[in-house]
């Protein structure tokens, strides 16, 4: 692994990886594809180790053209694919969006690769899974909803998409294992459980529910507050997709979970607990914030709200990870504990990044969680 292609890496998940992958291999330049829609940002890559390993290129994954130029010219031989349309609530009121970015943005890059790789450099497919790889980020939203004592997703659970984001990313999951077994082209998939951490956009609901409180407003909470969601730290998504990239099986799918399940409610009160905490141990966060509850003398959690639920709210999603465990030797690093505390004060120590997200994104309803 050399010259890695990251799409999306300007984004959320795509800029921690980078920031990682820069960090752990001293070795690898990374080639940064990413469109700059509302949630990518340029200053997501600001303070990168080694910054001279890294190349940042705006475009489009559906510019087939492009793709075909970065792969030739970097001479890649790793695409680790993060970009996407990732919300549900925008899926619901815009699929269109989600189905080119998703679908045919896959497909681009897998075509892109095959004639890259099996085409122009010749590979066949034992030589190409030696030297070569796609790494393809997918979700746990594939596999549906389970019930509260339903055991837990595992590599092999059927898919039952249940949104228009979730369809279009099991579409193209379906394309990438097309690609591999009909073409030899040599790919890996992970499904991940939710992530939290820096430079979330404040859509999702940890970053939404901290800004929110920070700005003195009602806090969303949908329908009963019940819906389930297994969480992992960003940090550990990261090192689990590069534990993938350097010892996983070609071919495999491998869920990345943090064995961490909160309902809603619970987590955003474990959040509330938290901001109110830090409001008590620095009093100049009352005068940087004086409209939320906790500078007021108000616990954070009063300003909860339930709000109407979303169509087809999904009730509980739960990864196993026995194979990220048993055959890569993965285990976060992370607590839940932990990983709110570092969650909570990056975003306290980055005013000007939250509030630059908020006036940057398109007009949509506020009441979002996942």
């Amino acid at each position: 692994m050399q010259n890695v292609l990251v799409t999306g890496g300007a984004g959320f998940i795509g800029s921690n990886f980078v920031r990682h992958l820069l960090a752990a291999d001293p070795q690898v330049r990374v080639v940064n594809l990413d469109a700059l829609s509302y949630a990518g940002r340029l200053d997501n890559l600001d303070d990168l180790p080694d910054p001279a390993r890294h190349t940042f290129i705006h475009g489009d994954i559906n510019d087939a053209a492009l793709v075909a130029r970065l792969l030739r010219a970097h001479r890649i031989d790793n695409v680790v694919h993060f970009a996407a349309e990732s919300h549900v609530d925008r899926s619901i009121t815009g699929p269109g969006a989600f189905v080119r970015t998703n679908v045919t943005g896959t497909f681009t890059l897998l075509e892109a690769c095959r004639q890259f790789w099996l085409g122009e450099q010749g590979l066949d497919a034992a030589t190409a899974a030696t030297r070569v790889r796609f790494h393809h980020i997918s979700t746990d939203e594939v596999y549906g909803s389970l019930g509260p004592t339903d055991a837990a997703f595992t590599e092999r659970t059927p898919y039952d998409p249940r949104s228009p984001y979730s369809a279009s990313k099991a579409a193209s999951d379906h394309l990438v294992r097309a690609y591999g077994h009909t073409y030899g082209l040599p790919v890996t998939l992970s499904n991940c459980s939710n992530n939290y951490g820096p430079r979330q956009f404040p859509e999702k609901l940890i970053p939404l529910l901290l800004t929110a409180a920070l700005l003195g407003r009602a806090l969303p909470i949908y329908g009963d507050g019940g819906n389930v969601r297994d969480w992992l730290y960003v940090d550990d998504h990261c090192a689990g997709v590069l534990a993938i990239l350097r010892q996983g099986q070609v071919g495999a799918t491998y869920n990345i979970g943090g064995r961490n399940e909160w309902r809603n409610l619970d987590l955003a009160r474990l959040l509330c607990a938290r901001i109110d905490a830090a409001f008590a141990a620095d009093p100049t966060l009352a005068t940087r914030f004086p409209d939320a509850a906790a500078a007021r003398g108000q616990p954070t959690a009063s300003a909860l709200r339930f709000v109407t639920d979303r169509p087809g709210h999904d009730r509980r999603y739960a990864i196993d990870a026995t194979r990220m465990e048993t055959e890569l030797g993965f285990l976060p690093r992370e607590t839940f504990a932990s990983g709110l505390d570092k969650t909570v004060a990056w975003y306290l120590a980055n005013e000007s990044w939250w509030r630059g997200s908020l006036a940057a994104a398109p007009a949509h309803r506020q009441e979002m969680a996942p």
